[in-house]
């Protein structure tokens, strides 16, 4: 595999390296160079930064990461254990588009399902008034650093009034063959007026490998359109993930976001959505699992842009070893967003004494007409229940692997996609007794 190696010490060449061997048309060539500027004045984040301040990410500065010139291989177990969907899916392995494992029949004319690379190439302007519109590199150094080797990765979009019946799958595989590899896929979904359009990412790796997975995506829905975006992070236990999910919401849009996070050494997942018309309805709901000294860190902001919009956010986590979980979840209420209704609840279950939660809602309102609820809840397992359960003939373990599931399968009702639900529903079931307790 044609690769070229990066460092902490010597990104500035390896960028030029990288723009020399790549032939690209000269806007995006000045977006990826003043993106490397931002990063190269940013450098990765520390925990003096506010918001980072209980997420190290050390070992992803230090580790001497491969950006792949080509897709490369994958093992074949990987692609079992992953979610398939029956329906349209694009494949990248290392971010790279594999077109020889990605399937994109069945889907209606006016939907456009491509890699980015192609539609860099051959289609800049379709997507040129969207891409890198609402990913704000200025000051994020992982999304400046994605904008800055961009190259591959999906673009989806769907024309006014089209409603697409079956779901877009896109599978990120990651595979460290030699070195450990950074991919940086980025994902473009423009839904049109009365659209209605399901996407879902999927991130997995190679077992007992490190590598980086560094995502962003950017969804525009226009007026009226209904956008249900899933994410599903398994990357390996020892493997890095850094995922940017930024929406913006014409009138009457309904954005509904589902990040579920199984794995990972450090995972990472920030969600920003941005109720710009008014009417809008948004939804992010998030379930993460932590074992041994896993991190997850979840991120999200709502901005009430516009009146009368509403939005709802759940995330659930089960944490369990010595692993640590981070949740800071924002609304912002504009002045002029009168009559919004926002909910925000995160809920955290610890396993093991040792397992550990930070939370921090947060409310930002600058209207007066408006009802806003937080909440945040973290404990362990109901010993009353527990009893009551093992006086029904239930042994303490499977008591515990009930109530468990009980905590789990609550967010997942609130999952439309079946197959989604069904998938996760057995991962749960599968790997709850082997990973969570005993």
């Amino acid at each position: 595999m044609s690769e070229i190696a990066i460092s902490a010490d010597t990104y500035a060449a390896q960028f030029d390296i990288l723009t020399e061997q790549t032939s690209i048309p000269a806007p995006v060539r000045a977006l990826r160079t003043k993106a490397f500027a931002c990063f190269d004045r940013l450098g990765f984040p520390t925990t003096r930064l506010e918001d980072w301040r209980f997420t190290n990410v050390a070992p992803i500065a230090d580790t001497p990461f491969r950006v792949p010139t080509d897709a490369g291989s994958v093992d074949p177990a990987v692609l079992e254990r992953v979610p398939r969907l029956g329906g349209a899916e694009l494949v990248f392995v290392n971010g790279v588009y594999a077109p020889a494992l990605s399937r994109a029949a069945n889907i209606p004319t006016q939907v456009r399902l491509r890699s980015l690379a192609s539609v860099l190439d051959d289609d800049l302007d379709v997507v040129a008034p969207y891409l890198a519109r609402l990913a704000p590199f200025e000051q994020h150094a992982f999304t400046a650093l994605n904008t800055a080797f961009l190259r591959d990765g999906a673009v989806v979009e769907v024309e006014a009034g089209t409603v697409v019946d079956i779901p877009l799958h896109l599978l990120f595989l990651s595979s460290s063959e030699m070195a450990p590899v950074l991919s940086q896929p980025r994902i473009l979904v423009v839904a049109g007026e009365n659209s209605q359009v399901r996407v879902v990412e999927s991130h997995a790796g190679v077992a007992e490998t490190r590598y980086l997975s560094n995502s962003v995506t950017e969804v525009h829905a226009a007026d009226s359109a209904v956008v249900d975006h899933y994410t599903l992070v398994d990357d390996a236990e020892s493997a890095f993930h850094i995922g940017g999910l930024y929406a913006t919401l014409g009138r009457a849009a309904n954005f509904s976001s589902h990040t579920i996070t199984l794995n990972g050494a450090i995972v990472r997942n920030e969600a920003s959505v941005v109720l710009g018309g008014e009417g809008g309805e948004c939804t992010l709901n998030g379930l993460y699992l932590g074992n041994g000294r896993q991190l997850v860190d979840n991120q999200t902001t709502i901005d009430h842009a516009t009146p009368h919009c509403d939005s709802h956010e759940l995330y659930k986590g089960i944490l369990d070893g010595r692993s640590r979980a981070v949740f800071n979840g924002k609304i912002i209420v504009r002045p002029d967003a009168q009559k919004t209704d926002a909910k925000q609840s995160n809920k955290a279950l610890l396993l093991s004494e040792d397992a550990q939660v930070t939370t921090k809602p947060q409310l930002e309102i600058f209207a007066d007409d408006v009802k806003c609820t937080h909440g945040a809840t973290v404990g362990q397992l109901d010993e009353e229940s527990l009893f009551y359960l093992q006086s029904r003939a239930l042994s303490k373990k499977q008591a515990r692997q009930l109530l468990i599931h009980a905590f789990a399968s609550d967010l997942l009702g609130h999952i439309k996609l079946k197959e989604i639900r069904r998938q996760l529903d057995t991962l749960l079931l599968e790997r709850l007794p082997l990973r969570l307790g005993e």
